[in-house]
């Protein structure tokens, strides 16, 4: 399935809830002072992971178990760092699984009705050493079985195309000129 190997199937099945996921996702070192992009096969056999790796394997293992592998790109001012998560829909509400070394901008249990609401949810969490808000905008989310011909969940290269769908696509600001203004 997919092109896993039987033991990466086995681990995936595992997982086979969002907070499940969310617990492997911890167990996993940062990436920390490395520029990669690993396909969730190079996230299982390194056990490390940046965010945006960490929210591919989470989608691929929500895929495993019937849902869509979809993420969200959360841009944030210059000065810091983007974050993607992975997300999940259940009983039509949205929740989010994410790859953090910040314990606040984990996991967002299912009760969303938007991914507007789910995104405001990390809004005053997600701040720099200086403690100033930096969340910006949210992308709609992206579905990643648009890159399955390009080989992003088992290959031995970084998968920056990834990476780079999410810097060109639409985002949606989260604060109008006068709120961003009063930060």
């Amino acid at each position: 399935m997919y092109g896993l190997q039987t033991s990466e199937l086995r681990l995936l099945r595992r997982l086979s809830t969002p907070r499940k996921i969310q617990d492997y996702l911890e167990t996993l070192r940062a990436n920390d002072g490395h520029d990669t992009c690993r396909s969730p096969r190079n996230v299982i056999r390194t056990r490390r992971a940046h965010c945006i790796e960490g929210a591919m394997l989470a989608a691929l293992a929500l895929r495993i178990h019937g849902h869509r592998p979809l993420i969200v790109d959360f841009e944030s001012a210059p000065h810091d760092l983007d974050h993607v998560v992975a997300v999940f829909k259940s009983h039509g509400h949205w929740g989010a699984i994410s790859k953090t070394n910040h314990a606040v901008l984990r996991y967002r249990e299912p009760v969303y009705r938007s991914i507007r609401e789910l995104a405001l949810s990390y809004f005053h969490e997600y701040f720099d050493g200086d403690g100033r808000k930096t969340m910006r905008t949210y992308s709609r989310p992206v579905d990643l079985a648009r890159f399955d011909r390009q080989g992003w969940i088992t290959s031995d290269e970084d998968v920056w195309y990834v990476a780079e769908h999410l810097v060109d696509i639409p985002h949606i600001p989260i604060l109008s000129r006068a709120q961003l203004a009063g930060l």
